[in-house]
């Protein structure tokens, strides 16, 4: 039988990991820390001699916490001011420190993840990304494997209709984002035209809290006339700084007097698809 000790090392070592479990299921840090904890609570309470797999024990009760928490937050969400946005993992910021990231987490995988019902986007996240058995995820999500097989089979389809279909290059993205970020900075419309995909959609999530637009953006013409004025509003001194967002090259735009905002870009063939930009302060409260 484990000693205390033992359970905390263990705890310990794998929390990471369960804290991206939960965050690739609720796009909130803040909850997937707050499950993650209610997880080691109850582990406290329950039998030593009843657990022989302390980590697959622990990555099923987080993952059936956090499915309560992601149909509760369903309501919440329906009612949120503007577009609701995944709050992003900014390296460098004390949550990516604990966060162990799947590479798939983007910020786009996570907005096509918020369109799934609660129990798609469990069975999916678990098994497709996680690599947890269906037998587990029937554990977590109370379906049988059999049923848990259809409802990530129903997610894959959806998620491969909505999720970027090209291929990224890694430096071919970095490259992008450095030129829009000099682009924007400079309040140059022309070279940001350039940057954009004809049919390019920015989203900005204020929470109601900072002025963000409450309906996406969508066309070139339209974005970049809706970056330039955020650029205004900042001022032109205060440019970009480049930031690892949700594992991809992101940025981040700050001053003292203002709320910070990141940014996180979809690219395709060197333009530019989609743009996230989370600016209510309760889900940046960890950069500084």
């Amino acid at each position: 039988m484990k000693t205390n000790e033992d359970l905390a090392a263990e705890f310990a070592a794998i929390r990471p990991r369960l804290v991206g479990v939960a965050y690739g299921l609720l796009g909130s840090i803040d909850e997937a820390e707050d499950v993650v904890q209610d997880a080691w609570f109850r582990l406290g309470r329950v039998g030593r001699a009843e657990i022989r797999d302390v980590t697959g024990w622990l990555v099923v009760t987080v993952s059936r916490l956090a499915l309560d928490v992601l149909r509760s937050a369903r309501v919440r969400r329906e009612e949120y001011v503007g577009p609701w946005l995944p709050e992003p993992v900014v390296d460098g910021g004390d949550p990516a420190d604990r966060v162990t990231l799947d590479e798939s987490m983007s910020m786009a995988m996570l907005v096509v993840l918020e369109s799934l019902s609660p129990a798609e986007r469990t069975a999916f996240v678990l098994h497709d990304v996680f690599g947890l058995p269906f037998d587990e995820v029937g554990r977590a999500v109370g379906r049988s494997p059999a049923a848990c097989r259809q409802l990530a089979a129903r997610a894959r389809r959806h998620v491969a209709a909505r999720a970027p279909r090209f291929e990224v290059d890694a430096a071919e993205h970095r490259r992008v984002v450095e030129a829009f970020a000099r682009a924007g900075a400079g309040d140059d419309i022309g070279a940001l035209m350039e940057l954009l995909d004809p049919d390019v959609v920015l989203r900005s999530d204020g929470g109601g809290l900072v002025t963000a637009a409450r309906r996406p953006v969508r066309g070139a013409d339209r974005v970049a006339r809706f970056l330039l004025g955020v650029t205004r509003r900042y001022g032109s001194s205060h440019g970009f700084a480049p930031v690892m967002v949700n594992g991809w090259p992101g940025l981040l735009r700050s001053r003292r007097d203002a709320t910070p905002a990141v940014y996180a870009l979809n690219t395709a063939g060197g333009r530019i698809t989609e743009i996230y930009i989370v600016m209510n302060p309760e889900k940046l409260r960890s950069i500084p």
